[in-house]
């Protein structure tokens, strides 16, 4: 087989230790291997890019190890190009298995020219990431910390859930600060009540009456602090975030991004995050699609198609495009809207809500491209594409109501 680069080098990572091959193409047509073992402390990894510079090595190959490669690819960066593979591309034979076979496999793959590298962005985009994954991950503790109330208020028989639409709401928490400091009068709790919630003052004071013990206000009084704790966290990441996208975006190209409906700020913070905006490293918005793995997979055996669910992908890109896509199905009069409508019908809605998301990454390759307003299809697109449908489900209504129908068509007034 061909080689394609001359000095390369394969890198099998783990916590304590790297196993490293570098292979050198000598003049006569032959290659020279040597493989090391290198310590994963600072001082070690900065040893290794000597040596790698001392070998004349150009290329560098590793896998994707949960977060193992990170302060390599940081000492490494720049001094050599790097390669980032994922590991299900790297199988070899079963049964020859060991690190320093790993990394003269990888080593010998580079070699050849046959890895492909992952995305790996620039550092600022990686710290960006970093603060955006991690609220993400705030956010979902929230919710369980909100849900574990709910649970706890049910122990008690608190039924206030069954009254407040939002029981973390400003009232509801009111409500519960008084059960917690030992408050157990429903009309005095529900006095508590504000804005329209008021309206409800008599539901509420049968809701209020339960079974509250010392046990329930220990949990409810952690639990509203931990829920605290971690909105002063959520507020402080978005800060943080929002200093950190200036570079990315600036203020005007944030206001023609929040136009997109069921997309808001903290949308364009994840997306951002995720993809950057330089769009020409996907070479298309199909593959972003792909990428982003908001795309049908392909899996095909003689002749049929077999499964077309989704590749796995980008999941915060994926987890961020479809809360936008729940909330762009809900709007009317847009071409989203319209989107999701005509497929939940048939296709289901975790379908519809997958074929929404895929539109909205690509009016974001679009918009990142090229400083373009959005410009909203209409609710009426899919009728004026191909009207057919639409005028013999119309005549099939008309004539099950016992209506004989005559269509003509109609004569433009000039």
């Amino acid at each position: 087989m061909d080689l394609i680069y001359q000095h390369v080098a394969g890198l099998d990572v783990h916590k304590k230790t790297i196993a490293v091959a570098v292979r050198l193409r000598q003049p006569p047509g032959k290659v020279h291997e040597e493989v090391r073992t290198f310590e994963t402390m600072t001082r070690d990894l900065l040893q290794l890019s000597d040596w790698l510079s001392s070998q004349g090595v150009t290329h560098v190959a590793m896998e994707a190890t949960a977060v193992l490669w990170k302060p390599i690819w940081n000492i490494l960066e720049g001094a050599f190009t790097l390669v980032l593979v994922n590991p299900c591309d790297l199988k070899q034979v079963p049964g020859r298995k060991s690190d320093v076979r790993d990394c003269q496999w990888i080593a010998q793959l580079l070699h050849c020219g046959l890895l492909r590298s992952s995305f790996v962005p620039p550092r600022p985009q990686r710290e960006l990431r970093d603060l955006t994954r991690h609220r993400a991950q705030l956010t979902s503790e929230h919710t369980r910390v909100a849900n574990r109330i709910h649970k706890t208020l049910e122990d008690a028989n608190i039924k206030l859930g069954s009254v407040a639409t939002d029981v973390l709401g400003k009232s509801g928490r009111k409500m519960l600060r008084a059960l917690v400091a030992g408050h157990s009068d429903p009309k005095q709790l529900a006095g508590l009540a504000e804005g329209r919630l008021r309206a409800k003052l008599p539901a509420l004071q049968q809701a209020l009456e339960g079974h509250f013990t010392e046990h329930h206000r220990f949990m409810i009084d952690s639990l509203l602090g931990h829920l605290e704790y971690l909105e002063q966290q959520i507020d402080s990441f978005s800060a943080r975030i929002a200093e950190c996208l200036r570079p990315f975006l600036s203020d005007e190209d944030v206001d023609r991004l929040d136009a997109v409906p069921g997309v808001n700020r903290r949308t364009i913070e994840n997306v951002v995050a995720e993809t950057g905006t330089d769009m020409g490293r996907f070479g298309g918005a199909e593959q972003l699609s792909s990428w982003g793995g908001l795309c049908p997979g392909n899996e095909e055996s003689a002749g049929k198609r077999k499964r077309r669910r989704i590749t796995p992908g980008n999941a915060w890109l994926k987890r961020a495009l479809g809360e936008a896509a729940c909330g762009a199905s809900r709007t009317k009069g847009s071409y989203l809207g319209a989107q999701y409508r005509r497929l939940a019908g048939r296709r289901g809605h975790k379908r519809a809500v997958i074929a929404v998301a895929h539109s909205l990454l690509v009016i974001f390759y679009h918009m990142l491209k090229e400083p373009v307003e959005y410009q909203d299809l209409g609710a009426d697109y899919f009728k004026r594409q191909n009207p057919e449908p639409l005028k013999r489900h119309l005549v099939e209504r008309l004539r099950a109501l016992g209506y004989d129908v005559a269509l003509s068509p109609r004569e433009e007034v000039a």
